[in-house]
Parts: structure tokens; C-alpha cells; sequence
């Protein structure tokens, strides 16, 4: 098993110095976003930082055939030798080397059982199956794509690009029916709810301007966010700079106060407190302040960093609240975009916007099936 680490500025960059090195056969094995270079700790370049690995012993061919059904056992493979730790290795630097040794050995085994997954698929397909495995693709979501491209390769021996163009086809055909895009501008209130940390605020701040600037409503704030002192402060100043009106509100009846206030304007954005919000009691304490009921589009933030099993239970939670469509934010600190895609088909809900960094009103675009599909697929091989 040969492993290679690769720094590139971006991801296609960086799976295109793989196959140079490592040839159409390599899989990734991890892949992260790093800084580097920079003065006195400033003016850092992003890299993306991938360690892939390939099997020079490898000698299955196209002709494999495909299982009529998922596999479900997982072999093990043997593991490579490893040499004995020296004594100096208990302590210090060998310490250290000897840790990060068994930790690329041990990415190595969950790589042979990745692979072994897929071993009956043509080498091609095997490779874009690892690729979306490493884009936290829903596993079942993994293996339907690969019963598409296979029967693709069986009627006419598909190249590398026709299998990258019709996996990409047929993932965002799974996204048909679903809603995207942004505000639709039928209700007069519109919400923003989600965890702390995801940048909720900012996001609100993005979608107002885009009302005032380019849509010329006549638009007014509301805060419930009464926990975080900033929090007031921040969406005071994007108030002031689009010189629209704000109101902060600590309990159901100052929020109607406030919608009464504001009885004259085409569109009232709301914001909210981010609170631990997999902890059902701050969903109710929301419901405490804000009528849900009322004529109102409600957006759901969540953050690409966090793990998906924390987002399903965020959304859980949220399921006594009429969501809308979901945001996703700090779409620029990952680089594994297999999450939206899992999580549009489980809760069967679309996407409103995609964000990117703290500039307002730059950092955010409407989400498509197209392009949350282009970022699954970026990075993919062919």
C-alpha cells in the first residue's frame, strides 16, 4: 500500500497531482482544509491537505461483476507489518512517530474495508463509489448510484468522463421536486432559526440586503436574541447601514407589539437566539416568543462542520416548527459536501442558500440541485 499526502490550493488540484502520482487507481483516505505560509500568523493561504493511498498488488479488472444485492459482510484484510518500537520510541519524539503510525495504519484497515465494499465493481465505478464515500454520501445513497452505473457500463463500456457526467446526472435527478432557492416573498415575516455558531445573524443580514438592494422592499428587524448582548449590537449596525428599523422582543406579547409596528412593510426579517437547540426545551422556549403561525417563511441554518448526526437531531427537534427549506453555512470550511445531499433526501425538505464567509452581502448564493451536486462532485475523478 502506497500513501501519499497532497497539498493543493484547491480540491480538483488536488486529485489531479493524486492521479499524476498515484494513477486513476487511487483512493482518498482523508482529506482536510489547512493554513499555511503567512507572517507573525497572519495573511495564511487555504490549502486543502488529501492523503490518498493505492494498492500496487491490486489486480481486479472491469469484467468483475457486480452483486444483485449490496454487500453486507466486510472482510478483513491483513495489515501491514509493523516494525517494533525501540525503547526510545516509548518517550519523545518516537512516542509521537509511533502514534501517527498506528493512526495511518488504522486508516489504511477502514480503507482495505471501504474497499471491499465495492470490490465487485468495475475499477471505474469502484473509484467514483470511494469518492462519494469520502464525501459522507449516505452509504444506501452510494450503492443506488452504483446500480445506475453499472447498468450504464454494461450496455456500452462507459469511459471515465461518461461516468462522472452520469453520476452527476443521477444524483441531482434525486434532488428533482425538491424546493430551492431563496426567499419566495409571499409571506411578510421571515425567520431564521438554528444553533449557536452557525452564523444565523450575518445570514439574516445577507438576505435583507439582498431585499433592500436589489429587490427595493421596504423591510424591518426583529430580534428575539436577547442572551447575547453582541448579538443586538451586530444586527443594529446592519439595520443602521440599510437604515431600516429594529425592534427587540423578550416574550410573545412584545412580539406582537412589534408585528403591529411594523403592519406597513413588505417583508420583517426575524432573528433568533442560537441556544443548543438538540436540547428540545430551547425549542420550546422559542415557541414561547415566536408565533409560528403567523404569515411566515421560516429558514433553518445549519453548519457543514458540524457532524450529521448532530444536524438530524437539530432537525428533530425543530419538527414541531413549519421549516421552509434548510440554509447551509460555511460552505468555504469543508471540503466533504455529502451532507446536504443526505439530508435534502431524508427529510425530503430542499435548500434556500448556500453561504460563504462573513462579507454581507457577498458570501451568499441561492442553493440549486445543480450546485449543490457541482460541489459534491468537484473533486471527483474523470
Amino acid at each position: 500500500m502506497k500513501v501519499k499526502k497532497i497539498i493543493a490550493p484547491t480540491m480538483p488540484e488536488a486529485m489531479k497531482n493524486i492521479r499524476a502520482e498515484l494513477g486513476e487507481g487511487a483512493v482518498i483516505l482523508n482529506s482536510k482544509i489547512i493554513y499555511t505560509g503567512g507572517f507573525l500568523g497572519l495573511f495564511k493561504k487555504k490549502n486543502i491537505e488529501v492523503i490518498a493511498a493505492i494498492d500496487p498488488n491490486s489486480n481486479q479488472t472491469a469484467r468483475e461483476k457486480r452483486p444483485q444485492y449490496s454487500p453486507k459482510e466486510i472482510q478483513e484484510q491483513p495489515l501491514p507489518s509493523v516494525r517494533k518500537a525501540s525503547p526510545e520510541a516509548k518517550t519523545g519524539n518516537g512516542a509521537q512517530e509511533l502514534k501517527k503510525e498506528i493512526t495511518e495504519l488504522q486508516s489504511i484497515v477502514r480503507q482495505f474495508k471501504t474497499k471491499d465494499e465495492f470490490r465487485h465493481y468495475p475499477k471505474n465505478i469502484r473509484t467514483l463509489l470511494l469518492y462519494l464515500k469520502d464525501q459522507d454520501v449516505d452509504e444506501r445513497y452510494i450503492f443506488e448510484a452504483a446500480e445506475h452505473l453499472a447498468a450504464l457500463n454494461e450496455d456500452k463500456q462507459a469511459s471515465n468522463s461518461e461516468l462522472n457526467t452520469a453520476l452527476s446526472e443521477f444524483l441531482q435527478g434525486k434532488l428533482h421536486g425538491f424546493d430551492f432557492g431563496g426567499i419566495s416573498y409571499r409571506k411578510k415575516y421571515v425567520n431564521v432559526i438554528g444553533p449557536t455558531g452557525v452564523g444565523k445573524t450575518t445570514t439574516l443580514a445577507k438576505m435583507a440586503s439582498e431585499a433592500v438592494l436589489e429587490k427595493r422592499k421596504k423591510i424591518a428587524f426583529i430580534t428575539t436574541d436577547t442572551y447575547r448582548i453582541a448579538a443586538i449590537e451586530q444586527l443594529k449596525t446592519y439595520a443602521q447601514l440599510l437604515n431600516v428599523p429594529l425592534e427587540v422582543v423578550y416574550k410573545l406579547e412584545d412580539f406582537q407589539k412589534a408585528i403591529d409596528k411594523f403592519a406597513d412593510y413588505d417583508v420583517v426579517f426575524i432573528d433568533t437566539a442560537g441556544r443548543n437547540f438538540r436540547e428540545e426545551k430551547y425549542v420550546k422556549d422559542l415557541e414561547k416568543i415566536i408565533d409560528f403561525k403567523k404569515d411566515m417563511e421560516t429558514f433553518l441554518v445549519l453548519s457543514l462542520t458540524a457532524k450529521e448526526k448532530d444536524l438530524r437531531d437539530i432537525i428533530k427537534n425543530f419538527s414541531t416548527v413549519p421549516v421552509e427549506k434548510f440554509i447551509f453555512s460555511k460552505v468555504d470550511e469543508t471540503s466533504s459536501y455529502g451532507t446536504m445531499y443526505n439530508l435534502i433526501r431524508n427529510e425530503e425538505k430542499g435548500a434556500a442558500y448556500l453561504t460563504a464567509g462573513q462579507s454581507v452581502p457577498e458570501d451568499i448564493s441561492e442553493a440549486s440541485s445543480k450546485q449543490i451536486i457541482d460541489l459534491v462532485m468537484e473533486g471527483a475523478p474523470g
